[in-house]
């Protein structure tokens, strides 16, 4: 077929993916090969593609197109999450713009238009992952609310019910006022905040020196400070350290809550600091979760005075109605007023927001469910610290490690319609049991007690649904057979005997602790096993300033239109080029045009290829170019094969690239092309052909819509149908001639030499020149004189056993070089030249020496980076000697 003169991809990007799609190349079903396995972190029904989900995918992408080349069943498991806070705010505010509160819908018609949004804005990002080239098997796709999948949480909530591992009880929660639900710890983002200090007087009851209807004064009250004057209407006492001597006189004293004119006592605990604040502490057990403690310990009362919505209640007495936020002003200005507010001061401190709404968390004490944490954290640490499951970078391994020994148990119920509703179900007189029907819990209920006149009208099930994370730490076995979850001893399906455990899992760090680890206690109790091999922690994506990427600060591309703009291929390579495992990606648009720029590279030397005729009569004169490149593509074979083994994609990504650019492209080609309008031969031509075929796999993973293109033109001979590159075998690696790539490295660099020699004396590539080399080593610059003469336009290659005077001078190793320039250089300048260059290499030495004579270094860096100086300094003491001699000779 005709190749386009210019790289368009949009020309054929949807035609490879929609022929992939109908040809199954994606599909998988268990068969007598390896599996190989990913199963996506399935993204919130809510999202569109941005630049996170495009590493992240791009990555998984990768690993799969390379186990599928690689003879292996690749199986990657698509699909999204159903997001429970995220969603119903979604659909709430959809229900808003059409006039509609949620309070007055039944909860069956709620969750008929959740349903209803789901399935128009679902599917959203799962078709946009299409365009980045995603060999998902789409035939697979889950979604956690599916029945099934739904089914398995509520199997999974029962069994770990009925271990003790579920239970009910009122404990200090994360509150969304916004979202209306408890939220976990781990999806409460902390942020610094500029607030007030707010410094309050609190007056002494029986105070001596109190003077009716007069204003406050130090003399008959106590100060605090606090950043929530909008709370001291909770306030169940105020406490003091008892080793404080500034309040020995208030031992055993009250106060009066201000504006309310509540008593409430002076306790003593050393969980005060002294020299915090006043020393004086307003302890409110219902809004903070240390307070709630102290109270617990001391046994206050619980006066919680805040909506769910984060309104004032009728237990506020004051300002009932208010938000928080404007009854804090409001109280701060009533305070001054009647003389209790002594001073504010600005300040700065750490505040919960919810990860969802963006709403500042209330602590609020709530009846909740909680799943236990501590016993299935144990084999998941093991997992971790015995190497069966691998985190990548193992820099994540103390951080995953901290959390497991100090983890809390988990507020597993959300106060939402959408997800999976808790299957609890309580009696008339407020007893519980947990059962998968009504009918069940009703036969549970008449085993334990009376209950022989209770129908299953009578039973009320809980409100709730379970937080997201309990559908989808299932996800690495749900997907598969839904069924074993919450019946570890059931043998599961072909599927998940198959696929299970995956083999590697790719997201990001910050939910390695809510996510990442829950799926390994999950699939210890399910299957007996971790879900997965490796976990490749990616970074998180930020601007060229170091900003992370988001749609406030307009920092962050729409990615389709980087594809539009690059083609996918370009922002694939692009992506990955500044991506190392668990560092965060300083992204540049620059890295796709550099991308891009890589396939137009790859195009162009196709084309050029293309191009040539053939002439079958011709003898091969590039034997050892061709001997040359094999070498070396098996080499960066070796080292592709090295990186991706050990996860660095980015490091193989380069290697690649530095194969296709440097060696194939500016040398190979270089090497063996014809002369202009000149045939080639067909040694030749074959062997640059199955070179650039063997190219064309190694870079499929990368770069699959241009290779897929390439793959199928005529010069390879005719393809079948399914003889696509999706699915060619990746090349083997084969033995290297050593020697070959030593002489030809040192050939490059003979060229390179004569390259810069022409530009800095301005000596035009038509005029050939005479090198001559004095030898110190073993290679043959004879055998190699018409590679060097074809590059380099060299019209003899002259051995010498003495160095040339007049001459310029270059080393290639430890071989001497020396072009006679005589009739076309100025002598002076040149003269001036190369004492500039000495000059600018002794101080390089003269640094070079500095650091090896630095003991601390040479003790403590590695050995490595000690050798490469040494090699430094060699190299340059080698250089300035041979200019000393050509300065000399001058």
């Amino acid at each position: 077929m005709s190749i386009a003169k210019t790289y368009s991809p949009r020309e054929f990007e949807d035609k490879w993916y929609q022929y992939w799609m109908e040809n199954d190349f994606f599909k998988s079903t268990p068969d007598e090969r390896e599996p190989y396995t990913i199963v996506i972190p399935p993204p919130n029904v809510t999202g569109v593609l941005h630049m996170g989900h495009m590493l992240n995918n791009t990555i998984q992408d990768v690993l799969v197109r390379r186990a599928r080349m690689s003879g292996k069943n690749a199986c990657w498991v698509p699909g999204t999450d159903h997001a429970s806070i995220a969603t119903e705010a979604k659909v709430v505010a959809m229900l808003k713009e059409k006039g509609i509160d949620k309070k007055d819908l039944s909860r069956a018609d709620f969750l008929a238009y959740a349903y209803e949004w789901k399935d128009k804005y679902g599917g959203i990002i799962l078709d946009q992952l299409k365009k980045l080239g995603a060999s998902c098997d789409w035939s697979r796709t889950a979604f956690t609310m599916d029945p099934a999948l739904s089914e398995a949480v509520i199997d999974t909530f029962i069994h770990l019910h009925q271990k003790g591992l579920i239970y009910r009880g009122v404990r200090m929660v994360n509150w969304d006022p916004k979202g209306l639900t408890a939220v976990s710890d781990e999806e409460v983002i902390r942020k610094e905040v500029n607030q007030k200090l707010y410094y309050i007087r609190y007056r002494i009851v029986n105070s001596e020196e109190v003077i009716e209807n007069s204003p406050i004064t130090n003399h008959n009250s106590l100060t605090i400070a606090t950043t929530r004057p909008e709370t001291i209407m909770a306030d169940a006492a105020i406490c003091v350290n008892p080793n404080d001597e500034r309040y020995f006189n208030l031992h055993g004293k009250t106060v009066f809550v201000p504006l309310i004119n509540r008593e409430i006592p002076v306790i003593l605990d050393e969980y005060v600091t002294m020299d915090f604040g006043t020393g004086c502490l307003k302890v409110t057990p219902a809004h903070d979760l240390n307070d709630y403690e102290l109270g617990q310990k001391h046994h206050l009362p619980v006066i919680d005075i805040l909506n769910d919505n984060g309104t004032l209640n009728e237990k506020a007495e004051v300002l009932v109605g208010e938000d928080r936020f404007i009854a804090r002003k409001k109280i701060a200005k009533l305070l001054d007023e009647a003389g209790h507010l002594e001073k504010v001061e600005d300040y700065k401190s750490q505040v919960g927001f919810s990860e969802r709404t963006d709403a500042a968390i209330e602590p609020k004490l709530s009846m909740q469910w909680f799943c236990k944490m501590g016993e299935m954290a144990g084999p998941a640490l093991e997992y971790v610290n015995n190497g069966d499951v691998k985190l990548i970078p193992d820099k994540f391994i103390n951080t995953y490690r901290h959390w497991m020994e100090n983890v809390k148990d988990w507020c597993i119920s959300r106060q939402l319609w959408w997800g999976q509703q808790i299957p609890a179900w309580y009696a008339p007189n407020g007893e519980v049991v947990v059962a998968k029907t009504a009918e069940e819990a009703l036969e549970k209920l008449r085993l334990t007690t009376h209950y022989s006149l209770l129908s299953t009208d009578d039973l009320k099930q809980d409100e709730d649904v379970v937080d997201t994370w309990f559908s989808s730490w299932l996800w690495p076995i749900s997907v598969f057979d839904p069924t074993v979850c919450g019946n570890p001893d059931a043998k599961g399906n072909e599927d998940i005997n198959y696929y299970y455990p995956t083999n590697d899992l790719v997201t990001a760090p910050e939910i390695l602790f809510f996510w990442v680890a829950r799926m390994i206690m999950a699939g210890h109790e399910f299957r007996g096993k971790a879900p997965f091999e490796n976990v490749y922690l990616t970074g998180i994506v930020r601007d060229k300033l170091g900003r992370k990427m988001s749609k406030s600060l307009g920092n962050s591309p729409d990615p389709l239109d980087l594809i539009e703009k690059y083609g996918a291929d370009g922002v694939r390579v692009g992506m990955l080029l500044c991506s190392p495992a668990g560092n965060d990606i300083m992204f540049d648009e620059s890295s796709c045009e550099q991308g891009r720029n890589f396939a137009n590279k790859i195009w162009n030397a196709f084309r050029l290829i293309k191009g040539w005729e053939v002439d079958e009569s011709l003898a091969n004169p590039n034997e050892t170019t061709i001997a040359w490149f094999d070498s070396r593509f098996n080499e960066a074979l070796a080292e592709i094969e090295a990186n991706f083994k050990t996860y660095r994609l980015s490091e193989a990504l380069m290697a690649t690239y530095k194969l296709v650019w440097d060696d194939y492209c500016a040398w190979y080609l270089e090497m063996v092309k014809p002369a202009y309008q000149q045939p080639i031969d067909k040694a030749s031509y074959d062997a640059s052909i199955l070179f650039f075929e063997k190219i064309i796999k190694v870079l499929h993973p990368f770069m699959p819509f241009l290779t897929e293109e390439l793959w199928h033109d005529e010069v390879f001979g005719k393809r079948g149908e399914m003889d696509c590159c999706i699915i060619a075998q990746l090349p083997t690696i084969e033995a290297k001639n050593e020697m070959l790539l030593k002489e030809i490295d040192a050939v490059k660099q003979i060229v390179s030499e004569i390259r810069n020699v022409r530009n800095s004396k301005q000596i035009s590539p038509k005029e050939a020149l005479t090198l001559s080399v004095k030898t110190n080593s073993d290679i043959d610059y004879q055998a190699y004189k018409n590679i060097i003469s074809k590059l380099a336009n060299i019209s003899e290659l002259k051995n010498v056993e003495e160095k040339l005077s007049g001459a310029v001078a270059f080393m290639a190793g430890r071989d001497e070089f020396f072009i006679p320039l005589a009739g076309n250089i100025d002598v002076e300048a040149e003269k001036e030249n190369i004492k500039k260059e000495i000059e600018y290499l002794q101080g390089f030495l003269k640094s070079v020496n500095a650091k090896l004579a630095n003991e601390r270094f040479v003790a403590n860096a590695k050995p490595e980076v000690v050798a490469n100086e040494q090699n430094k300094r060699a190299d340059a003491e080698t250089k300035i000697q041979i200019l000393e001699e050509t300065l000399s000779a001058l």
